[in-house]
């Protein structure tokens, strides 16, 4: 079995908008998910290799998987598209789409801050259908529940309030833009499927 590994993000350390304290708390986080999915993918195996897999145990173990594992994918996902310093490339591939599914940038920026400013805890996920590519922009509640199916996550808002209540209190237009100062437009276009 090949555990998997927490990835360093201290490079992101100095950002603006994002003190040290709050990005080392997140880092904690993020490493805890990390933790648990290796402890239950061994959970998980051992109770397998005894023959329990229709046990409530596994079950429960299964479903718990799934919040720990996409909370590490996610956290992963947000940390690698944050530390840029460059606004979008206006004739990339994903300006162009933007423009075509939300009638320009700026339209899809509002939409965007709208749904990471809805009340509640969650993730703000710009997200691409496999299918169409055509871009849409979700509010997923928990880490493992309400992801649209076929779609490929784009750009990814951490909302939840460890990412951003050390900072900025309860203040979280002010967070967000802060995430758009910090936005590593490459990555979020390198992650398009169409």
């Amino acid at each position: 079995m090949t555990a998997f590994t927490a990835k360093d993000y201290s490079e992101l350390i100095g950002m603006p908008g994002f003190s040290e304290a709050l990005l080392n708390n997140h880092f904690t986080l993020y490493q805890g998910y990390v933790k648990n999915s290796n402890a239950l993918d061994e959970q998980l195996m051992q109770l397998r290799k005894d023959g329990k897999g229709s046990d409530p145990t596994f079950a429960e173990l299964k479903r718990r998987f799934g919040w720990e594992f996409n909370g590490m994918k996610l956290h992963e996902l947000y940390f690698e598209n944050l530390g840029g310093n460059q606004p979008i490339n206006q004739d990339g591939r994903l300006a162009a789409r933007l423009h075509q599914d939300f009638g320009s940038y700026d339209e899809w920026v509002q939409d965007f801050k709208s749904v990471g400013a809805m009340r509640g805890i969650g993730w703000a996920i710009l997200y691409q259908d496999a299918h169409s590519g055509k871009l849409m922009n979700c509010w997923i509640n928990e880490h493992d529940v309400g992801h649209p199916a076929c779609c490929v996550p784009i750009l990814v808002m951490d909302v939840f309030e460890h990412a951003f209540m050390t900072d900025y209190g309860l203040k979280r237009a002010d967070y967000i833009n802060s995430f758009f100062q910090n936005i590593e437009w490459t990555k979020a276009e390198e992650r398009m499927q169409m």
